[in-house]
């Protein structure tokens, strides 16, 4: 398999608005910087009613007015909240690429590298900077309004919703407040997956108490596999409401190619570590470590993978 040709155009990645529905976004009241994608899906003008809102995670593949290069990465609009909270600092030594990331690949077969420069983060000391320990701080964070929006779909509190159906034992409000998603994930019932290097990332949460979810799987293959049809696979999987994605590579190329992915992810980003940790020692289970399968975490927690 030859890698060394240029990224295919961005034509090749599918953008743009599906038919009949348009991006629309909320702001947020606790963080106003917040913006949350929702899906506006049209009725027919015979039927005389609004638009129905759908839940988005297609990212900014969906919006018109957003340019979308792949090999730049999406914006990182999470970076601030990351920062501002004080917790967190730049690792200047990061943990160096290895010829066994990449499962021994070179020359003509090594996929390229993401080149576009970006930060690693790490918490400061000691420090958790988890939304868990977050939320058993006490402290609503920007992901957490994020998700209450999300999961609103736009309701309004108030608004005279009815929820109808069996909740067999859930306990779903008729409206998410930031505090009530605080309070889920403090108590271990819900997770927002959001690694502190995926600052690319669209805030989302899974638990009982909320929407249901929907993950997509994806992998470089070992017969024919390039970056632009990873990152298509992901992209095609979240235009059609994948909540998360995850990227079970075998073979060669999988850090390369999943800092591609993981770059170009609106939605959280999950691995099988001991796949990659595998790959390392040919396959043989009997000569895997526990240091390489820890040096295997660190590499894919500074990446930004949001979940193992």
């Amino acid at each position: 398999m030859n890698f060394q040709t240029p990224v295919p155009s961005n034509g090749a990645i599918p953008t743009g608005e599906r038919p009949g529905s348009r991006k629309v976004y909320q702001p947020g009241l606790l963080w106003p910087d917040i913006r949350v994608p929702f899906r506006e899906v049209a009725v027919h003008p015979s039927a005389n009613e609004p638009p129905v809102t759908i839940y988005d995670p297609s990212g900014p593949y969906t919006d018109p007015t957003a340019t979308i290069d792949i090999e730049q990465g999406l914006a990182r609009t999470r970076e601030p909240w990351v920062v501002s909270r004080g917790d967190v600092e730049v690792v200047t030594n990061p943990r160096a690429v290895k010829p066994e990331d990449n499962g021994g690949a070179a020359g003509v077969h090594l996929a390229p590298e993401f080149k576009a420069p970006r930060r690693i983060y790490r918490a400061k000391g000691a420090g958790c900077v988890t939304q868990m320990d977050y939320a058993r701080r006490g402290i609503i964070t920007p992901e957490m309004e994020y998700v209450s929006i999300r999961e609103n779909l736009r309701r309004q509190a108030g608004d005279g919703f009815i929820r109808d159906g069996e909740d067999f034992g859930a306990e779903i409000p008729d409206f998410c407040t930031p505090e009530f998603v605080r309070s889920e994930v403090a108590r271990g019932r819900a997770i927002i997956p959001a690694n502190i290097n995926h600052t690319e990332l669209e805030p989302m949460a899974i638990g009982r108490n909320f929407l249901v979810k929907i993950n997509a799987n994806i992998g470089n293959s070992a017969v024919l596999s390039t970056v632009a049809d990873e990152v298509d696979k992901m992209v095609w999987a979240i235009r059609w409401g994948a909540d998360t994605v995850m990227d079970l590579s075998t073979g060669r190329n999988i850090h390369n190619i999943r800092d591609w992915i993981i770059r170009n992810s609106p939605v959280p980003i999950g691995t099988v570590p001991i796949y990659q940790a595998l790959e390392k020692v040919d396959g043989v289970a009997e000569d895997l470590t526990w240091e390489v399968f820890r040096d295997t975490l660190i590499e894919q927690a500074e990446q930004g993978v949001d979940y193992f």
